[in-house]
């Protein structure tokens, strides 16, 4: 029996005769279908500047460091997010600070947030897991009170609203991930997205080596020699060959959620109740860009998923909390619902492609083994 994978990305001709484009252009960088890209994601979005990256990780680091986020300073963070998020903060040598989170639906608890704001904190950072917007009214009320930024890892979120309004459309600056198995994918990928103009042309010569001249002539795919580096910068662009995909998926995005919701909602009615089986909160998934199915099972988590596997069955943990890796263990540092979540969490498959079949089998492969355990 084949294994049902927890997640796969939703490829198909369109995206190759898009790629075929840009292979028949000879112009493989930094170029027209990036420009083109990013406009369409701000139509989508009704976000005003978008600077795609090669990566989610990426946007968040030069998010952070376009602000001037440095050594000294501390971003207030979730450790339930998987470690990219806090990689991006340690690469500008600022300090996490994790906060707990909510048992309901995992996204950060903001009173904790107010217990950890010191003198160094210069940025909150929600995660919006599985898709589901963080309190954004009262994130950014407490930012503003402090004087602080929000950077939004957004990397589950694409597609997501927060009060009728797409995350990235409102609030300082918003990060999203493209990578092969998100809301859309551009093989690998990510988006800074922000409403600021001063901070346009910031963003823009840092996402290439601070070279102040990467912009239109690179986008018009012509070759200059002449340029001038004005400040500390990386290679963190996106290719002509990633927008490529993006263009394609950007389309398919609609299609591709409304599948993923219909089955999270299946797996919703057939476990609610289930003894064992607790269902996050979901908000019916209105306005949500899903990225990911996940359910709390209150004892045997492990066992479970090893009778999944048996049973052809994929399954994953997202994610194991960033506090409790070496790197990143402080003494003192107890985040009690964080804790108690990781043993519990269990992601199931959710993919566009999912067949009806597949997801009857996942189903009834659940429920018995929670009965088996």
């Amino acid at each position: 029996m084949d294994l049902i994978p927890v997640s796969r990305p939703s490829f198909g001709e369109e995206e190759l005769a898009s790629v075929k484009t840009v292979f028949d252009s000879g112009w493989l960088g930094l170029g027209a279908q990036v420009l083109e890209f990013e406009q369409e994601v701000g139509k989508f979005l009704g976000a005003k500047n978008v600077v795609c990256t090669n990566a989610g990780t990426t946007a968040l680091h030069l998010a952070l460091d376009a602000l001037g986020i440095g050594k000294g300073d501390e971003v207030i963070v979730p450790s339930f997010t998987f470690v990219a998020t806090i990689q991006a903060i340690t690469e500008t040598g600022a300090t996490p600070v994790f906060c707990d989170i909510h048992a309901d639906d995992l996204n950060m608890d903001i009173n904790d947030v107010r217990k950890k704001i010191s003198p160094k904190t210069k940025v909150i950072m929600p995660v919006h897991y599985r898709g589901i917007p963080c309190d954004m009214d009262e994130i950014q009320s407490l930012a503003k009170k402090h004087n602080l930024k929000v950077v939004e890892d957004a990397a589950h979120a694409f597609g997501s609203s927060y009060k009728g309004k797409k995350i990235g459309s409102f609030g300082d600056i918003a990060c999203f991930s493209f990578d092969p198995i998100k809301n859309i994918s551009c093989g690998e990928g990510g988006a800074v997205v922000f409403q600021d103009d001063i901070l346009l042309e910031r963003v823009q010569q840092k996402r290439i080596l601070g070279i102040d001249r990467d912009t239109w002539s690179r986008y018009r795919n012509e070759r200059s020699w002449f340029y001038d580096v004005v400040t500390q910068g990386y290679r963190y662009h996106m290719s002509n060959i990633s927008a490529a995909v993006g263009l394609v998926q950007l389309k398919k995005f609609d299609k591709m959620n409304r599948r993923k919701i219909e089955v999270a909602t299946r797996y919703d009615a057939a476990f609610d109740g289930v003894e064992g089986i607790t269902l996050l909160r979901n908000e019916g998934y209105k306005e949500i860009g899903l990225f990911v199915y996940i359910l709390k099972i209150n004892k045997g988590r492990n066992e479970l998923m090893d009778y999944l596997t048996r049973n052809g069955v994929g399954s994953g943990v997202h994610y194991i909390p960033s506090h409790v890796f070496s790197f990143y263990k402080k003494e003192g540092v107890h985040l009690p619902i964080t804790e108690q979540i990781y043993d519990e969490i269990l992601t199931l498959p959710l993919f566009p492609d999912i067949t009806d079949a597949q997801v009857e089998h996942v189903i009834t492969s659940v429920k018995s083994g929670v009965v088996a355990r």
